[in-house]
């Protein structure tokens, strides 16, 4: 059986569970109204209608089911105005009112290039990014639900059946109808994001159709559509995790599914009798009973699939923004639920091997970077480490993200060892800061800007064990399963994870300042240009990606959306760099006092942050301005970040205590903003 339950045992999918189960009640306290009434294209049209009030509450970044609810009652109203006129039957209005609706929403979605949900997700649901404070909803929907089932019942029965006796009774059939078309609309907002609008039906109509076949009575019906939705979702849940198909669709196909069975069932039974139907229902469990073994095998446990110690299973990537003051504060912000979590200020009490500790920002010098999970703060002599508990395993052809608690490992010494590897730091040794951080699968790279690295056990860390690095002299970034290794003779060399001398590249790299990983290789920042390494046929190969003219004003710190190939850097006071490492192409974009710049991509927009605190979108290919938006209320204090994801942006605003979210796709539009009790002089994102 732990074909049945192995499902079950991850947390995302036990929270899929909970929701469908919800999910099931309230449609078939709803669905059994919208069977027996024929009120299915009612139904419809109201889940269509919904789209106008995600996108305008998505787009404002209010909360998607207000607007769900906003918007569908606004459909029910509709609906029942245009019902009363004598000229046309209802169905007519219900059409116009669908397809306006509709229309409305695809023009609001089509309006935005970056609407913040997705279309799919909106259409065909999304069972499992089903959250906690979702199960919260939905047990609100169904006591809701229950309530009005329970003090509608009579009104209902009577307005289904006869609406003029109804009348004459005193129970209000036009309350009625009022109050029908609630509960229809608690049930579609309530299920749209877990099977989604074009599939709500599979729940909401089809158990309670498949439970018809079997009572005549009201209550045994909600109560047996109930189970079938239960069942629906549970098996539809096992199907999706083995077969690999869309969750939500499957449970809405086995929903259906169950209705069909149903009616043969009936069919039969009407024919051949009771006896017939149970003899072609235990013929249909024959082959389950002949694969059943005659013993139970000794339970055998295994490792699921992607398991993480310690760590729960996430159904989307978990975003984090770990932001630093530079003197002790560090906060972490979790940037679904926007929880934010201090951090003391004391360095861990765990011990720490190399070095005594000092309090962060004694001698003013900070330096922030991540490797997608862990978040490495240096100054004062010291690398404070962040696990800001949420990260992605990359598999190529599917991703694992994972969340855990929030912590602090511990920290390091980062003065140079007299006389070992590193000790000629250069003009920066009483100042080594953090610039860079890499991970791979077991290694965990720490670039100083002093041009000494640290190399970390990422296992080790993953444990909270910092344990002893070692300490390279020259760049060296993890990649995969070797160090790729740059000194300060300028020579390229990709060694052995332990560090082990490797193959010797024949391109060289003279003065490496800056460095970034791409999906194309590793990139170091040369005095001549760039160089890519990358693996190829079992090896790895060098490549040369020079000036176009002679540089005066370098590249000496990459950024880029993670995994991209187009890289920027900062080229001096008046432009910024675009390092196309596909095209093997450099270019120079004219701006005036740029502080910071980053892009999603190639062909997405420049950001550049300038020195007056104006955020702006400019063309990369003609160097034209397409957007911009104020960011700061004054000049730009310190040294800003521009983070870039796949969906959004995140600049710091030190002066205002402030990350604004950007939506980099909508016109530099502000999504959100977050508000801090530190000046988050230091930021990096995690959970990429």
């Amino acid at each position: 059986m732990d074909w049945l339950i192995a499902p079950f045992e991850v947390a995302f999918v036990q929270r899929a569970m909970w929701g469908g189960l919800l999910v099931s009640c309230v449609c078939a306290l709803a669905g059994t109204w919208v069977v027996v009434r024929g009120m299915a294209f009612l139904g419809d049209a109201m889940a269509h209608g919904m789209l106008p009030g995600v996108a305008v509450a998505a787009l404002l970044g209010g909360n998607l089911i207000v607007g769900a609810a906003v918007s569908c009652t606004a459909m029910a109203f509709g609906v029942s105005l245009l019902s009363r006129s004598k000229r046309f039957a209802a169905d007519t209005a219900i059409g116009l009112l669908f397809v306006g609706m509709l229309a409305a929403g695809v023009i609001i979605v089509s309006r935005s290039q970056s609407f913040a949900v997705d279309l799919t997700g909106f259409l065909f649901g999304d069972v499992l990014a089903v959250r906690t404070v979702d199960l919260w909803y939905l047990v609100a929907a169904l006591v809701v639900s229950l309530v009005i089932a329970i003090l509608g019942h009579r009104a209902f029965v009577a307005l289904t059946f006869d609406p003029r006796k109804a009348h004459t009774l005193g129970l209000h059939p036009k309350a009625a109808q009022v109050a029908l078309v609630g509960l229809l609309t608690v049930a579609i907002v309530a299920s749209f994001h877990v099977v989604g609008t074009l599939l709500v039906f599979g729940l909401l109509i089809a158990p309670p159709a498949a439970a018809v076949y079997w009572s005549d009575r009201i209550p045994v019906v909600m109560l047996i559509a109930a189970l079938i939705g239960g069942f629906s979702t549970m098996a539809g849940l096992v199907i999706s995790w083995h077969v690999g198909t869309a969750a939500g669709a499957t449970i809405a196909a086995v929903a259906v599914g169950t209705f069909f069975v149903s009616a043969i069932l009936s069919a039969v039974r009407e024919r051949f009798g009771r006896a017939g139907a149970a003899s072609l229902a235990a013929l249909a469990a024959l082959p389950l009973v002949g694969c059943a073994p005659a013993q139970e095998p000794a339970a055998v446990e295994e490792t699921p699939h992607g398991y993480v110690a310690g760590a729960e299973e996430a159904s989307e990537v978990q975003n984090r923004l770990v932001v630093a003051d530079g003197v002790g504060g560090v906060r972490v912000l979790d940037l679904l639920t926007e929880e934010v979590t201090e951090l003391p200020e004391s360095a861990s009490p765990q011990p720490v091997p190399s070095g005594a500790r000092s309090p962060l920002g004694t001698d003013g010098s900070t330096g922030l970077a991540g490797d997608g999970r862990f978040a490495y703060l240096s100054s004062g002599g010291q690398m404070k480490i962040v696990d800001s508990g949420g990260w992605t395993v990359d598999h190529g052809d599917h991703r694992h993200y994972y969340r855990a608690p929030i912590r602090e490992p511990g920290s390091v010494a980062t003065a140079p060892v007299p006389g070992g590897a590193g000790s000629n730091p250069g003009p920066d040794a009483a100042h080594e800061i953090v610039v860079g951080a890499y991970r791979d699968v077991a290694l965990s790279a720490v670039v100083l800007n002093s041009g000494a690295t640290f190399v970390f056990d990422a296992t080790a860390l993953a444990d909270g064990a910092v344990g002893e690095p070692r300490r390279l002299d020259g760049i060296a970034v993890p990649y995969a399963e070797h160090l790729v290794v740059t000194d300060r003779a300028g020579r390229v060399e990709v060694r052995g994870r332990d560090g082990s001398a490797g193959q010797v590249q024949a391109q060289t790299c003279p003065q490496a300042r800056g460095q970034a990983v791409t999906r194309r290789g590793v990139v170091f920042g040369c005095a001549d240009g760039a160089v890519v390494v990358a693996q190829r046929d079992g090896g790895f190969v060098a490549e040369k990606i020079a000036y176009p003219a002679p540089a005066a004003d370098r590249a000496t710190e990459f950024t880029h959306r993670p995994g991209s190939t187009t890289l920027t850097a900062l080229a001096g006071r008046d432009g910024v760099w675009t390092l196309d490492i596909r095209k093997k192409t450099w270019t120079r974009t004219a701006i005036a006092d740029p502080v910071a710049v980053n892009t999603a991509g190639e062909g997405s927009s420049l950001l550049v942050l300038t020195r007056d605190g104006v955020l702006y979108g400019i063309d990369p290919v003609t160097g034209t301005e397409t957007a911009h938006v104020a960011v700061s209320s004054g000049p730009v204090e310190g040294r800003p970040v521009i983070s870039v994801d796949p969906d959004r942006a995140y600049v710091n605003d030190i002066r205002g205590r402030k990350v604004h979210e950007i939506a980099y796709n909508d016109n530099l539009r502000v999504a959100r903003t977050f508000e801090f009790d530190i000046a988050p002089s230091l930021m990096v994102e995690t959970g990429l």
